[in-house]
C-alpha cells in the first residue's frame, strides 16, 4: 500500500507522466513487499514551489508513504532512484529534490483496515 505523492513546478506532458508511471512502479519494489500492484501515485505539476528562497529552477518534493515499516537501506536506495528519475525525465538536479518517507501502521482500502 506505497502512496507516491509527487509535487514539481514545471509542466508534464502525459507522455512523462506515464513513463514516471511505469518507473516509479517499478522502483517501489526496492522496498521488500511492495510492488506496482498497490501502488498509487499523484502527479500535481506546475506547483509554485520555492527552494532557497528561489522559484526559478526546476524542483520536485516528493512523498512516500508506506503501510508498514522499511529499512534505511532500502529509503537510500529508493531516494537514488527516485533522483535520477525525476533527472532524467524533468531535467530536475538531484540537489533540487527532497523526499519525505513515512511509515504507516493505519491505512485504510475496500471499507476495512489492514
Amino acid at each position: 500500500m506505497p502512496f507516491i505523492n509527487s509535487r514539481v513546478n514545471v509542466a508534464m506532458s502525459s507522455a512523462q507522466k506515464t513513463s514516471l508511471k511505469e518507473k516509479l512502479g517499478q522502483a517501489i519494489s526496492i522496498i521488500p513487499g511492495k510492488t506496482e500492484d498497490w501502488l498509487m501515485i499523484e502527479f500535481a505539476d506546475n506547483c509554485e514551489l520555492y527552494f532557497r528562497g528561489d522559484k526559478d529552477q526546476p524542483m520536485a518534493f516528493l512523498e512516500v508513504k508506506v503501510f508498514g515499516t522499511f529499512s534505511e537501506e532500502a529509503a537510500e536506495q529508493l531516494t537514488e532512484a527516485v533522483c535520477n528519475l525525476y533527472e532524467s525525465e524533468l531535467q530536475i538536479r538531484k540537489d533540487h529534490i527532497y523526499i519525505k518517507y513515512e511509515e504507516v501502521s493505519k491505512w485504510g482500502w475496500n471499507g476495512r483496515n489492514f
